[in-house]
């Protein structure tokens, strides 16, 4: 009998566009499909090499002029919440989580519209409307949730908070996540982190992918606040150190040529990208 081997990934990159992190900067996409029987072996390792999923889409940062976005986790092991990460679980307390399949709800809806309204108005995903919110939560070829905050003390209200979830081999990775905009001196960005190696904690799973880190960039630098943090550079994890000394990469020769950068890529089952 003849065993069909999946298609290898194609890889592609994306036409430069303004960084939303760093002003004054182009941004670009390495991407591939992620599709088929393989898709969740594919998502597994290429999470562990800096890409993230939007919806059957897997992309990293692949920049010409900086190196700046690199990908994030938390050891959970080793973490040990701040005194002021403490506190903002004391402040959150009411919160009760409740994971759901990956449907979207009106309800969900008009809890992210109300924060990418007052949070991100400017940004890439401000006119989304309810069909495209379902497709971003929906269309998902992996092991998906749909992690939902409810209020304890209301039971009538809808979710405060929500954070589409994947669940990889050795970790969750927060895809994306929202809150209630009136919370926000509560910090649930935070809680939503904190409750997330909780919940790696309870699966056994040693890792909490957190999107990109940015040096410098005000909407993406609160990442570096938490223990335990690995970045991924020049190929490898390793802790985040001083967050202050990454200036190099920013610099316009930080990067390398798409071809090398495909080139490394690791695939599934020890494969490497053909050429």
């Amino acid at each position: 009998m003849r065993h069909l081997l999946p298609p290898t990934p194609q890889f592609y990159v994306t036409a430069p566009q303004p960084c939303p992190y760093l002003e004054g900067r182009m941004e670009r996409k390495l991407f591939t499909a992620l599709q088929g029987e393989a898709a969740t072996a594919l998502n597994d390792t290429l999470s562990k090499q800096g890409f993230r999923r939007s919806q059957n889409v897997l992309y990293r940062p692949s920049c010409a002029e900086c190196a700046a976005c690199m990908s994030a986790r938390i050891r959970v092991a080793d973490f040990e919440p701040s005194r002021s990460q403490r506190r903002v679980l004391k402040r959150n307390a009411n919160l009760k989580r409740r994971a759901t399949s990956p449907w979207a709800t009106e309800e969900q809806y008009d809890l992210f519209r109300r924060y990418l309204d007052a949070r991100h108005a400017d940004g890439g995903m401000a006119d989304m409307d309810m069909f495209e919110f379902a497709a971003m939560v929906e269309e998902t070829p992996v092991r998906s949730r749909l992690i939902e905050y409810t209020d304890r003390t209301d039971r009538e209200a809808g979710p405060k908070a929500a954070c589409l979830t994947d669940i990889l081999d050795d970790g969750l990775s927060m895809v994306y996540s929202f809150f209630e905009p009136t919370m926000e001196r509560l910090s649930p960005g935070s809680f939503l982190i904190l409750d997330h190696v909780a919940i790696a904690r309870e699966l056994g799973l040693p890792y909490v992918y957190l999107g990109y880190w940015v040096p410098g960039s005000p909407k993406m630098g609160y990442k570096a606040n938490f223990a335990a943090l690995e970045i991924y550079r020049n190929g490898y994890w390793s802790d985040i150190g001083d967050p202050d000394g990454y200036d190099a990469a920013l610099h316009p020769l930080s990067t390398a040529p798409i071809a090398e950068q495909v080139a490394r890529i690791n695939l599934p089952n020890g494969a490497s990208v053909v050429r």
